[in-house]
């Protein structure tokens, strides 16, 4: 056989060919290296300088800026600030514990603090820094070794020491004491945060840290601010509160505003408007860079929150708390007023839901307080100022029709007491009479047939909850028994029973069976006045732009009405139960003659309930008392003012004289006519 012969290979060749190959690669693989380095450094070498900005430093800002100042509707300051001078606290880079308690006791003397607020947790933080030696001594070597094998960290292993630290080492003095409360302050919130270590500091004290803050490392001075009120006490509950500049944020509110950005130490609104409105009045805070864990470099000033405009009428508002504060006293002084204690006013602009004034004021211990909180918070029994809704249910579920005359005798039927109204037998009477006068039983008739019967003596009623349904239905449109929309953070619901007894629908009708707060009854005559459209009340009525002057600044924002919806009835009836109120007012006999000078073109409605209190507190009610309410407006053809005013518990019964205060009378009659006064009557 003859063998093939070899093809005889190539060897070098092939060595270059893919050694070749293999520096071509390379030489490709260099380009794209210096392809993406200069893409690195020279086309997006500004973005990462940027995001390396971002990695290493972190922005912060400082201490609280002053607030927006709070106006009244004519531009009168009702809340400023007030410059105080302050002693701060920043610690240092590389500044030790012990060191920080060498400068408390240098700066200890000089300062007047109240140190007795020094807790137990802050006693203990104290002791660990100055015994640290000791302290070790109080966690076991295996305590110790679970740091070192990382199944404890040191700051837990630290936290079991101050923990077991005996109560009977924090025995200090004085002395001691207050050093150890300043050393609390200066460790309080973030390390590179500037503390507030003293507000509104003496001359003396402010004098001494300026001119030592060289030897007091951290030390300084600057200008802090706190509230103040030009008009005093009036409408101050209302406005709200500010937390200080040593409490900082609430620990009840620190998740709520550490979710928004906030720091610790940040001042905040506390109640009502400054808190409602926090998001305005907060100041910029100034805006710092951390250059290390302890330094910061000013990047932007801070800057004066934004100023808000009340709706409210400060000389109104204090013209209402003096007739309110003056018509009590006068009351407690009247027969049958022992339980009696509070009344409450409010005026609204009926056509934007605008309040001008809202007060409430407590006798208390022969002195006046205020208790303007309990018109948004106090339900009361209405009595027959709530007969405008009932009325309406009647004309739209063909229950009466307008003009339609009943007589009004007493009505009795199965298994309740006979119920009549205020003046028994007014006889015949129509729709308009029936509110002039405040018919109970003209309502009872027409609730009776609203619950598909048609009234006889002794009927009778049967449990209808469509009925219950339907009266609710309206009163809740008008704001009775529902929130109202109001701009403040706390608003009760009233009470809305649950009692399945039918006769509790004729108590329903005239105002006996449910409790409504005064600024839902107010919400209720401002939606009659203009006509159907249930608005919001509101106080905030601007919104300006931060001004460095005494100034307002720019006008941002003004608030509009809020329509929450409009009341489901036809034009004449909603008219008819106007003209009913007319008459309360101005008709010969109306039960609400004299309460608004008739110059006024007045319309309202007046209300009188039986109440219930337990007098000796032993948890039972046990004294029947009469609560007096009046609503109303003016002009009746183009109203501008509605007014509410209730005087819980003005009287009571068993007695033995029926004397009723007429406090609600006066202190409705003196309000209108200054608010006339005031305002002139067009």
């Amino acid at each position: 056989m003859k063998r093939k012969r070899r093809k005889k290979v190539n060897y070098e060749k092939i060595i270059k060919r893919r050694f070749l190959g293999f520096f071509i690669g390379i030489i490709i693989l260099f380009s794209i290296v210096l392809w993406k380095l200069g893409e690195v450094m020279l086309v997006k070498g500004k973005d990462y300088q940027k995001d390396l900005a971002i990695l290493t430093h972190a922005n912060v800002y400082g201490t609280s800026s002053p607030r927006g100042r709070i106006y009244d509707r004519n531009y009168n300051i009702l809340v400023d600030n007030k410059s105080l001078k302050t002693i701060t606290y920043q610690k240092k880079k590389g500044v030790s514990a012990l060191e920080m308690i060498e400068v408390a006791r240098k700066i200890a003397p000089h300062l007047d603090l109240e140190y007795q607020r020094l807790t137990t947790r802050s006693k203990k933080e104290y002791f660990f820094a100055l015994n640290r030696e000791y302290c070790d001594s109080l966690v076991t070597e295996k305590e110790k070794e679970k740091v070192v094998k990382r199944k404890m960290t040191q700051h837990e292993l630290n936290e079991l020491e101050i923990e077991r630290i005996p109560e009977e080492k924090l025995e200090y003095s004085e002395e001691e004491k207050k050093v150890a409360y300043i050393y609390y302050l200066m460790n309080k919130g973030y390390a590179y945060e500037e503390k507030i270590i003293k507000s509104d500091v003496t001359d003396k004290e402010y004098a001494y840290v300026s001119e030592n803050n060289e030897l007091l490392d951290g030390f300084n001075t600057k200008i802090d601010w706190e509230r103040v009120y030009p008009y005093g006490d009036t409408l101050k509950s209302i406005l709200g509160t500010v937390s200080t500049s040593s409490q900082g944020i609430p620990a009840e509110l620190k998740d709520y505003y550490l979710e928004k950005g906030y720091s610790l130490n940040d001042r905040v609104g506390l109640s009502y408007i400054e808190k409602q409105y926090e998001d305005y009045l907060k100041g910029e805070k100034a805006l710092y860079e951390v250059v290390s864990s302890h330094e910061t470099k000013l990047i932007q000033e801070g800057s004066r929150g934004k100023d808000i405009v009340l709706t409210i009428d400060i000389n109104l508002q204090q013209e209402v708390e003096r007739i309110l504060g003056e018509q009590i006293l006068r009351a407690k002084s009247e027969p049958n007023t022992e339980y009696y204690d509070h009344s409450s006013v409010i005026i609204q602009d009926p056509q934007t839901g605008e309040i001008l004034a809202m007060a409430g004021k407590r006798y208390v211990n022969g002195e006046i307080k205020d208790n303007t909180i309990s018109i948004l918070t106090s339900p009361i029994t209405p009595g027959s100022v709530v007969k405008g809704a009932s009325m309406l249910v009647g004309y739209n579920t063909g229950a009466v029709h307008i003009g339609e005359r009943m007589l009004d005798e007493c009505v009795k039927v199965a298994g309740v007491a006979e119920k009549c109204s205020s003046v028994n037998n007014l006889g015949v009477i129509d729709d308009i009479t029936a509110l002039a006068k405040s018919s109970n039983v003209y309502q009872f008739k027409i609730a009776i047939r609203v619950n598909g019967q048609e009234y006889f003596r002794e009927m009778k009623l049967n449990f209808n909850q469509s009925s219950f349904d339907t009266y609710r239905s309206m009163y809740h449109s008008f704001g009775l028994g529902v929130k109202t929309g109001i701009d403040l953070p706390v608003e009760s619901n009233g009470y809305t029973s649950k009692d399945k007894a039918a006769g509790n629908l004729l108590d329903f009708v005239m105002g006996q069976y449910e409790t409504y707060t005064p600024i839902q009854l107010s919400q209720y005559i401002t939606t009659i006045a203009n006509g159907g459209e249930r608005l919001a009340p509101h106080l905030l009525k601007e919104v300006h732009s931060s001004s460095e002057t005494d100034e307002i600044g720019a006008l941002e924002s003004t608030t509009e009405k809020k329509v929450l919806n409009t009341i489901n009835t036809a034009p004449e009836y909603m008219a008819r139960v106007k003209e009913g109120f007319k008459a309360v007012l101005n008709s010969p006999g109306g039960y609400g003659v004299g309460y608004m000078n008739t110059a006024m073109r007045p319309a309202g409605k007046t209300g009188t309930s039986q109440s219930f209190i337990d007098t000796d507190n032993d948890g039972r009610i046990d004294t029947e008392t009469i609560t007096s309410s009046f609503i109303g407006y003016a002009p009746y053809d183009n109203p501008k003012m509605s007014i509410l005013v209730t005087s819980p518990d003005s009287s009571h019964p068993n007695s033995s004289t029926n004397y009723a205060s007429l406090v609600t009378y006066r202190i409705t009659r003196e309000i209108t006519a200054k608010y006339a006064e005031m305002y002139g009557i067009n």
